[in-house]
């Protein structure tokens, strides 16, 4: 098989983006922009153009350096690094603007060649002459593009001819006076600089060959940066030039004033054909190696991705594109594909400098042997996205709309990678940042912002619990599930991956899922309670199924002591398996005169509740019971002013007990029974009289629904509930 052919940064990178850069809006266009826009407005224009192209340049260029470059070019450096949906959604964009730049390319060499030789110049005759072009040149690419990376030398040294023809020329038209901006008459900037802008996007032309480069990492940086060099300074001095040779007016009108004021015609002539030519041949060898490229990925079908010969030339890529350019060619009309080129650019080079911007960020790995300040990225993309908003809003958002329809459908596609994205690296440093913000700060009487550490094993059930575990924790809270594998035999841990647990309930709810092994379940919860978490998200809460049956045991005890002395938020559900939640539409929270904390710790969780979308119907009670005949008008403003202030709107019950005297669960009892989820308070006991609590709150959920109990930490805030002295142990129970 034969050695690929690979080619220097001089032929394959320099040559064909500055015969790009300096092709036909140079040669056919510079001029009206000049008389248009004034010299200084157009030496503006020049300047931010070449601002992006800069900064674009300087950003590829970098991540060029970074990595190994493959075919592709642009494509492939913003696959490799913000992924396939993205990099895919530019390629194909860019695909279709380098196919659309060989129309704008041709449509300008008909306006000249007909205008020459004196044939037809209506829009039909350009079309035809365009097309006739565009059938040779691919012709030529078919045969060989070694043979077509060797005209462009011919063409280079035609272009350098023409320029100092044009600068050895003299004038007919010299204006009285130079005007610096645009005159009245003049068509507005916004259009001036959209037709201008394709001038610079040439150095693309260059980096589309990176697969056929010897050392793309080199070769794409010098020759890119010395091309976009070049054609700057040759912009401005010919923009200098005309401004002061010739007449504002001709300007505007006469496309080939450059071919009259020339001391030798026919070397402009040859300059504007070799230009024009050489930049649609630049499309042609590019456009279909992007195309390829990304059908190789799987991105665009895969018949695109098959090549020929040694150098796997891209034949089925190439007649796609020759196709999108005969499309364009029948548009016809050079200033309409200008605007329209305008914008594909625009788009994919605001995301290749978003791109360079987040990979230096945020990517620990990236180490260009090229490199350049991070905010040049920034800066290039906000360029972008200003001038596409200047140039034409709804255009703008209609590119968007199109790079973004193409984004989720790739996504959807699931194509993937070998190689990470940025995008992980992106949200690691936003979290480590993030965290960093706040381990700073004192969370002294901050709202609650639950983090639980939930103890679900697998069940018929374990989907409710999950889900009102979600739900209590808000819309920003963290749940981590944690599956304790009791092996006393075997005390050999799981391996750091087995531990991760996925799956469909837990990605659906967002809640994350550890497994571990445990010699017992009690010291299991225990140790994680202690040890899990990191600096600035400290797991706060603890939450599991009600242990029935456990009233006698002391490792049970011995773990609830250490959960409270650990300062943690406790919540035990005792599921109902037979009502369930019910019609998720009746909670309860029953209140003391000692559940000062608790109380607050139920209304935070009410306001969540009601939140989620089971819930949002829902009737929420505050149940009080009134033991020392106090005045029920006093108990409702005072309890009616604390809810109003945590913002949960409430029915307030108070019921007096002065009495009767019956005790806190039988008043549960009678009110609760039908509800479909009760909130209680567990009240402060010691702890050899967990017993008897657990004997007591376990004949309590016989007889009612769905039960959460609630024991709130130190940071919650004391609510002043207390009415007159009262004595509250567990005897209230």
């Amino acid at each position: 098989m034969a050695k690929k052919k690979k080619f220097g940064t001089f032929a394959g990178v320099f040559t064909p983006s500055i015969l790009t850069i300096l092709g036909v809006i140079m040669y056919m266009r510079l001029g009206w922009v000049v008389g248009n826009a004034g010299l200084l407005g157009a030496i503006l224009i020049i300047i931010i153009a070449h601002v992006i192209a800069v900064t674009t340049g300087l950003s590829v260029s970098s991540v060029a350096t970074d990595k190994k470059i493959g075919a592709g070019g642009i494509y492939y450096v913003l696959s490799r690094s913000m992924g396939i949906p993205i990099g895919g959604s530019i390629g194909i964009a860019l695909s279709v603007g380098t196919a659309l730049s060989i129309a704008l390319y041709l449509i300008g060499f008909s306006e000249s060649f007909n205008a020459y030789f004196g044939f037809g110049t209506s829009v039909n005759d350009f079309r035809l002459t365009g097309t006739i072009a565009l059938i040779i040149l691919t012709a030529l690419a078919l045969i060989s593009t070694s043979l077509a990376l060797k005209a462009q030398y011919f063409i280079l040294a035609a272009i350098a001819v023409s320029l100092i023809a044009i600068f050895s020329g003299t004038s007919e038209f010299v204006p009285e006076s130079v005007p610096l901006f645009s005159t009245e008459g003049a068509v507005p900037l916004e259009v001036v600089f959209a037709i201008f802008f394709p001038a610079v996007t040439g150095f693309t032309a260059g980096i589309a060959m990176s697969g056929d480069l010897k050392e793309p990492n080199r070769s794409i940086p010098v020759g890119t940066l010395s091309a976009i060099g070049g054609g700057l300074v040759v912009y401005i001095a010919l923009a200098v030039f005309m401004a002061y040779t010739i007449n504002p007016d001709v300007l505007k009108t006469d496309y080939n004033i450059l071919m009259k004021i020339a001391i030798f015609a026919p070397a402009v002539v040859a300059g504007i054909w070799g230009a024009t030519l050489s930049s649609a041949l630049g499309g042609i060898l590019g456009g279909p190696r992007i195309l390829q490229a990304m059908s190789i990925d799987k991105v665009t079908p895969k018949i695109f991705g098959k090549g020929k010969g040694s150098n796997n030339e891209p034949v089925n890529a190439l007649l796609m594109v020759f196709i999108i350019a005969e499309a364009g060619i029948l548009i016809g009309e050079l200033d309409v594909i200008a605007r329209v080129v305008s914008m594909f650019y625009l788009t994919a080079y605001g995301f290749i400098n978003i791109s360079y911007f987040l990979e230096s960020w945020a990517n620990p790995d990236f180490q260009p042997s090229f490199k350049i300040k991070r905010w040049i990225g920034l800066l290039g993309f906000a360029a972008c996205f200003g001038v596409m908003f200047k140039l034409d809003m709804i255009a703008m958002f209609a590119a968007l709309a199109v790079i973004g329809g193409l984004y989720f459908g790739l996504q959807r596609k699931e194509v993937k990678l070998q190689s990470n994205d940025v995008w992980r690296s992106v949200w690691e440093n936003v979290v480590n940042k993030g965290l960093k913000k706040i381990d700073a700060e004192v969370d002294e009487n901050s709202n609650w912002n639950p983090n639980i550490i939930l103890f679900s094993g697998k069940s018929d059930h374990q989907s409710y619990l999950l889900e009102l575990c979600k739900t209590v924790s808000g819309r920003t809270g963290i749940v981590t599930n944690f599956k304790l594998i009791v092996n006393a035999k075997d005390d050999t841990p799981l391996k750091k991956t087995e531990q991760v647990v996925r799956n469909e309930s837990f990605k659906e709810l967002g809640i994350f899922g550890r497994q571990v092994k445990v010699e017992n379940i009690y010291s299991g919860i225990t140790n994680i309670a202690t040890v899990f978490g990191f600096s600035g998200v400290e797991p706060n809460t603890i939450m599991m199924g009600w242990p029935k049956g456990l009233e006698n045991s002391e490792e049970y005890a011995k773990m609830t002591e250490t959960l409270l002395y650990l300062d943690y938020n406790l919540l035990y559900l005792d599921f109902d398996r037979k009502n369930k939640f019910g019609n998720y539409s009746t909670v309860d929270l029953w209140w003391r005169e000692t559940d000062s904390k608790n109380a607050e710790m139920m209304l935070n969780i009410a306001r969540f509740i009601i939140a989620a979308p089971k819930w949002n119907n829902t009737n929420i009670r505050v149940l009080f019971v009134n033991n020392n005949n106090v005045d029920s008008t006093l108990i409702n403003s005072k309890i009616s002013k604390l809810v109003e202030d945590l913002r949960v709107n409430v029915e307030i019950r108070i019921i007096n007990n002065a009495v009767e005297q019956k005790p806190f669960y039988n008043i549960i009892e009678e009110q609760s029974a039908s509800t479909d989820l009760t909130l209680v308070g567990i009240p402060n006991y010691k702890i050899e009289k967990q017993a008897e609590f657990v004997i007591k709150t376990n004949q309590l959920f016989e007889t009612i629904g769905s039960t959460l109990l609630v024991k709130a930490a130190n940071n919650f805030n004391e609510l002043d509930l207390t009415l007159i002295e009262a004595n509250s142990e567990i005897t209230e129970s």
